[in-house]
């Protein structure tokens, strides 16, 4: 290899040292101080967004004397202190305050558990106008099994049970003098119902 080859001059060499301009941050807000600013410190309260900028020593400083309740007596610190549990938004009890002004009308509100009536409503549920009932979905294995009960898909857990122990007692071998001619019919039937059972008839 030659070393006065055309090549090594297109070859860049990372410098010694960073050579592009460095802009200075801000110096620290200490009087007297001309050290850089790399820490912030709140103002205080009521200037919850402003800060100060410290270097490290004189944030340190800072931060030992600094008291966001300076000035303020027990009750108001203590007052503060019970309104940051809310994020210091208004509350009031329940039943008090004006209607149409955030508090619910509680004659008509649905009370299924019945706790509104010690504030001035109706106890117990109120039925809703507009609720339409829930339809259960019924899926094939469902529907089959339903049909070999000689049920609509819209049976209810008493009426499979009913109908399930009308069959157990039309094809059983001992009702009937002891035929199995409808014994497959009996295991049809025993089947269904136990699958009815396993998807919440029971």
């Amino acid at each position: 290899m030659k070393f006065d080859s055309p090549l090594f001059d297109r070859i860049r060499v990372k410098p010694s040292k960073d050579r592009r301009v460095k802009t200075d941050g801000p110096t620290c807000e200490w009087v007297g101080c001309r050290e850089k600013a790399t820490h912030r410190a709140p103002k205080g309260r009521g200037r919850e967004n402003e800060h100060w900028r410290y270097c490290l020593a004189h944030v340190r400083e800072y931060n030992q004397n600094y008291n966001f309740f300076a000035g303020m007596n027990d009750d108001a610190v203590m007052a503060y202190q019970k309104d940051a549990l809310t994020g210091h938004r208004p509350t009031w009890k329940m039943g008090t305050g004006k209607r149409g002004a955030g508090r619910p009308n509680l004659d008509t509100a649905g009370d299924p558990l019945g706790m509104f009536k010690e504030f001035g409503g109706r106890a117990g549920p109120q039925p809703d106008p507009d609720h339409k009932p829930e339809r259960r979905i019924v899926r094939n294995a469902e529907r089959k099994a339903l049909e070999t009960l000689g049920l609509e898909a819209s049976a209810t857990t008493v009426e499979v049970k009913t109908r399930f122990k009308e069959l157990v007692k039309r094809h059983h071998p001992d009702v009937n003098g002891g035929d199995r001619s409808s014994e497959d019919r009996l295991v049809e039937v025993i089947q269904a119902y136990n699958y009815l059972k396993t998807v919440g008839f029971d």
